[in-house]
């Protein structure tokens, strides 16, 4: 039997203010022109930058002939293999929970409550389950609706002018002990490795022995020397046919 939704306080210390300013307008756009922005809008709030090969063609397209609204298209790039393999297999469910609410609700976490509320349904029924759960939630709907591109909600903090930083910024893709991991695992730059991943134990020093110098050394010139002939000859021939 699956665990029921936690009660998640939400709770701040930061006044809620409205929508960013930049945000558009509360009806479906109609242009082609315009869902285009909405597309670009959509892959810098979620990737923050897409690549062209990290691009959904198809989701695109749904979403260009209408057959799919600003929301599902979100939940295409969030469950896409991209946002997957980039984020979600990088991340333990604590961040990938900040990461997500961060990009889909326009703002921080709460409090580790709400960590640990989201990160039992992740446990329980999945990655999936946890992205429909924040689309379809109040919050999501009442902010942003079907047809809007979600973003950072302002918020006024006590003895600062200015609002927080973006997202994006405060949540690298991945954090420092996947960083420290993949440092590990990388080899060093010094290091030439022979076809099976061991250094050959007649190298010295990362270096080949001095026959086998002498030996590539000595295919290069017979090597650029019969090049050499070949033009000639061919060249020659050119010219007695002219």
């Amino acid at each position: 039997m699956a665990l029921p939704l936690l009660e998640a306080p939400c709770t701040t210390q930061n006044s809620r203010v409205s929508l960013m300013a930049c945000m558009q307008g509360g009806s479906a756009p109609s242009d082609r022109d315009e869902r285009k922005a909405v597309i670009e809008r959509s892959y810098k709030q979620i990737f923050f930058h897409a690549l062209k090969v990290d691009r959904e063609p198809y989701l695109e397209s749904q979403y260009l002939n209408g057959s799919i609204t600003v929301r599902d298209f979100i939940r295409g790039l969030l469950l896409s293999e991209r946002f997957l393999s980039d984020y979600y297999h990088c991340n333990s469910n604590y961040r990938m929970i900040d990461q997500v609410i961060g990009r889909v609700l326009g703002r921080l976490v709460y409090s580790n409550e709400e960590r640990l509320r989201w990160s039992i349904v992740i446990a329980e029924r999945g990655f999936t389950a946890f992205v429909d759960q924040l689309l379809d939630s109040d919050e999501y709907l009442s902010n942003f609706g079907f047809d809007l591109v979600p973003s950072q909600r302002s918020r006024l903090l006590p003895g600062r002018r200015a609002g927080e930083l973006p997202i994006y910024q405060q949540f690298p893709r991945y954090g420092s002990d996947w960083r420290d991991v993949m440092a590990k695992r990388a080899p060093s730059p010094n290091q030439i490795l022979a076809p099976t991943g061991q250094v050959s134990d007649a190298w010295i020093n990362g270096q080949p022995p001095a026959w086998a110098i002498k030996v590539w050394l000595a295919f290069a010139v017979v090597g650029g020397l019969e090049i050499t002939r070949v033009l000639l000859t061919v060249a020659l021939a050119a010219l007695r046919h002219s």
